[in-house]
């Protein structure tokens, strides 16, 4: 079903508020946060984000990671992020349950190797990866002990172990193969029971995978450039799912969906700033 009408270039980055109960997406290309019923305009491309308290987000931009206060509107900047490189915007992120928080860049025209992957955490901005073309699929098994991601044109989710701060501690390696496969990954979330949802650009789905990488189910909704899937709702199995409007026609793409589902979500993760 549609949960809301506002019609995104591209959707991305849903957020489940576990304070608020409240959900919040991003439309990068019109460089806005929303929530239903309000939106706030930004000045640069913003596309991800975590809660840091029940007023405020951690929000990623095409230049920085910023402060952002939901009652007033106002952000800082609290550590730039490839502020010198032009090309370059934000993309997919997450919090993980070490109160870290993830984030990809891309090229603004999605140019090859354009972008990397980096880590936040306590202060720190880490670069984790580089020569990522459209990174996607941040998400963190419950425990803490696992990070995912992809590059969306390699057709791979992979997997890569973390250390008890949540920093990785070997090279990653393939979760979830989708060569061969009309499926293009993109953003992704896990549950409580360690299952991986993944959006999947142009296939119009939310695609569910055991923790082993055994494809489960998929949901399907009426916008065929799904972006990127959040849990939420009272119970955390309200499956939510942002979506892009950018190139094509029709009523529905680029609205924001919600699904009823038998799974349930993990809370959302505060990010430790």
């Amino acid at each position: 079903m549609i949960f809301d009408e506002t019609q995104c270039q591209l959707g991305e980055g849903p957020l489940w508020h576990p304070l608020r109960k409240q959900l919040f997406w991003f439309d990068i290309l019109g460089k806005r946060l929303h929530t239903k019923g309000k939106q706030w305009q930004f000045d640069d491309y913003v596309s991800a984000a975590g809660w840091t308290s029940e007023t405020t987000l951690l929000i990623a931009t095409s230049n920085a990671l910023r402060h952002f206060d939901i009652t007033t509107g106002d952000h800082n900047v609290v550590v730039p992020l490839e502020a010198d490189d032009l090309v370059t915007r934000s993309n997919d992120g997450r919090a993980d349950p070490q109160g870290g928080f993830w984030i990809g860049t891309m090229g603004i025209n999605a140019e090859e190797n354009a972008g990397a992957i980096y880590r936040f955490y306590k202060g720190d901005l880490r670069k984790l990866y580089t020569d990522i073309t459209i990174s996607n699929a941040i998400c963190f098994s419950p425990d803490g002990k696992t990070a995912y991601f992809t590059d969306t044109p390699t057709q791979q989710i992979m997997r890569v172990p973390l250390d008890g701060d949540g920093w990785p501690i070997d090279e990653p390696t393939l979760h979830i193969d989708l060569q061969g496969t009309t499926f293009r990954p993109d953003g992704a979330v896990v549950d409580a029971a360690g299952n991986l949802w993944n959006a999947q650009w142009g296939s119009g789905r939310i695609a569910g995978y055991d923790p082993k990488g055994a494809f489960i189910e998929s949901f399907s909704f009426a916008a065929s450039q799904t972006s990127c899937p959040a849990f939420g709702g009272d119970d955390l199995n309200t499956l939510f799912a942002t979506s892009a409007a950018i190139g094509l026609e029709g009523p529905d793409q680029g609205k924001t969906f919600s699904a009823q589902t038998r799974y349930i979500g993990q809370a959302e993760h505060r990010v430790i700033l």
